[in-house]
């Protein structure tokens, strides 16, 4: 009871704005009374209206009232001191090493459970009632508890940051707007955020929509590689079956293909499966930045959204689904075709017709055949752009640096290592693997349409050197060069050029494009580095080269 009666005194001798005991009480005139710090800070944010009122009743005054000392009740106070606070409920949770204080509490303090952007101070339930029940606090902006709040105080005019620099990209207070910052572009630091609000939105859904792409190229491949299983094991199920019905020494021969087959099936698994892990390592990226980018689009301090927005890391480049090639299941089915007739006809298979099961036609199989329409080709198009640093000097970019110009007047463009030096010559940005197609239409005498790898000689020309393979287009006849070789090419005539390679397999092809695709020339080699488109342009001044948009 004693406690309980402490307790009660505590309540009566506490103040209503700041909840702890009286410090130099003073009583209004409406009979209600509070610490002097208190009622006089809770008054000067009432000094604009010029009618001062009690926080409890709201009895107005005017003018305002001077305060004096309650001497009885400080008294009561002093006497309440002496006997002690009672214990502290059990229940009540203290502010630890990781936790944020209450700045209000004395002695051990409890934990904050919010944060006031205005009062740049943090309050445990005891000492946020004020903010809920008294009119002047109702604006305040109340967050999650932040050990941060100064951060949001600007260093130089110790004001509340709620605004934002757009010239300079950093949160500043008003005073800032009219002095160092004075004519720059500012606005709230909520409008900002809103903005940024949005890109974060954006970019949200961007990588939402490529965890589903590569969630589905990821399907596709395990059925490919569930594909690749299937029809090794029928081709080596059924070559096995018909060696048996073949003498001793066709034995030898089903080792071979067995052999043969297993290799090439582990190899296709293999790149598959690389490709798979590197698409499934894409996708926990993705999620890992996902869930990064929702927990700050939650973060409730504006200043704090924009001081870690900027230093988000930026995503790294999407696999090219162009990587992802698949084919007919009927991976093995012309070997053990090829195995049928070595049975029927034995003797002159192992003579004559052995080499229809040889690796090479394995490797055939295993490439898709290239397509026999410009449609066909159109599902491999790769948007081509030229790389300004590889630029010639009497070369002019333009059309988004798809179209390039021969001119007479040399550019002023800034050294650089990849540049080529005494040709018109020009390279692509894109690095080509896998299955590319594209066009270039020409005008003019004459261009180069080349394919290179990116360590060529800046002093060669494309076609004359064991990097890079190019077709001659002239006004009135094609050639093929590689290697300084030249071979003669006939076919349409035709201001357009399309290029189709199968990196993987080795095959480049090129094609005269108008209404029909007519082949020019093609190549079966074996590529061992990335590839890169090329251009020169060598007739006359005023000669153009356009890599065409074909999506």
């Amino acid at each position: 009871m004693a406690q309980k009666g402490v307790q009660l005194e505590q309540e009566m001798l506490s103040c209503p704005i700041c909840l702890d005991l009286l410090k130099d009480p003073v009583t209004t005139p409406c009979g209600h009374s509070y610490c002097l710090k208190c009622i006089t800070g809770f008054w000067d944010g009432e000094d604009e209206k010029e009618i001062h009122s009690c926080p409890q009743c709201r009895q107005s005054f005017t003018p305002r009232p001077v305060m004096l000392k309650n001497t009885m009740l400080a008294a009561l106070v002093e006497e309440l001191k002496k006997t002690g606070p009672p214990p502290a409920p059990a229940d009540l949770c203290y502010a630890g090493a990781e936790d944020v204080a209450c700045d209000v509490c004395t002695g051990r303090k409890l934990r904050a459970c919010k944060s006031c952007l205005q009062c740049v101070a943090s309050y445990c339930d005891k000492h946020l009632q004020p903010h809920y029940e008294l009119p002047v606090f109702k604006k305040h902006k109340l967050v999650e508890p932040s050990k941060k709040l100064q951060e949001n105080i600007c260093s130089r005019h110790d004001e509340v940051m709620k605004m934002f620099c757009r010239t300079d990209q950093q949160c500043i207070c008003l005073i800032c707007t009219m002095d160092d910052h004075k004519g720059h572009d500012t606005v709230s630091a909520a409008a900002e955020r809103t903005e940024r609000q949005r890109e974060l939105e954006g970019s949200r859904l961007n990588i939402q929509q490529r965890i589903q792409d590569r969630e589905k190229e990821v399907k596709l491949l395990q059925q490919e590689v569930e594909a690749v299983n299937g029809s090794a094991d029928k081709a080596v199920e059924v070559s096995e079956k018909m060696f048996t019905e073949l003498i001793r020494l066709m034995e030898k021969r089903s080792s071979d293909v067995k052999q043969q087959v297993r290799s090439q099936q582990k190899s296709e698994v293999s790149r598959v499966r690389e490709l798979q892990e590197k698409l499934e390592q894409e996708i926990s990226e993705l999620k890992r930045r996902d869930a990064e980018l929702k927990l700050l689009s939650h973060t409730e301090d504006h200043n704090q959204f924009l001081h870690s927005y900027p230093s988000l890391p930026a995503l790294s480049e999407p696999t090219h689904s162009s990587s992802i090639n698949i084919r007919p299941l009927s991976y093995f089915e012309d070997v053990t075709a090829a195995l049928s007739a070595v049975r029927d006809k034995l003797q002159d298979v192992l003579r004559e017709e052995w080499t229809n099961v040889s690796p090479t036609e394995v490797n055939v199989l295993l490439s898709a055949a290239e397509p026999t329409t410009r449609a066909g080709f159109l599902q491999y198009s790769q948007e081509i752009t030229l790389d300004p640093n590889t630029a010639n000097t009497q070369l002019v970019l333009s059309e988004g640096s798809r179209k390039a110009t021969f001119t007479e007047q040399q550019q002023s463009y800034s050294s650089h290592p990849d540049r080529f030096t005494v040709w018109s010559q020009v390279l692509s940005r894109e690095s080509l693997t896998g299955r590319c197609y594209w066009e270039m239409e020409w005008r003019g005498g004459g261009v180069y349409v080349a394919v290179t790898y990116k360590n060529i000689s800046r002093a060669s020309i494309f076609g004359y050197n064991d990097k890079s393979w190019s077709l001659v287009c002239n006004k009135n006849s094609y050639s093929f060069r590689y290697n300084c070789i030249k071979t003669p090419v006939s076919g349409p005539q035709s201001s357009r050029v399309g290029v189709h390679l199968d990196h993987r397999a080795g095959i480049l092809s090129f094609y005269s494009v108008s209404e029909t695709m007519t082949l020019l020339h093609r190549v079966q080699t074996t590529f061992t580095q990335p590839l890169h488109a090329g251009v020169w342009l060598h007739s006359s001044y005023g000669d153009t080269a356009e890599f065409c948009k074909l999506k």
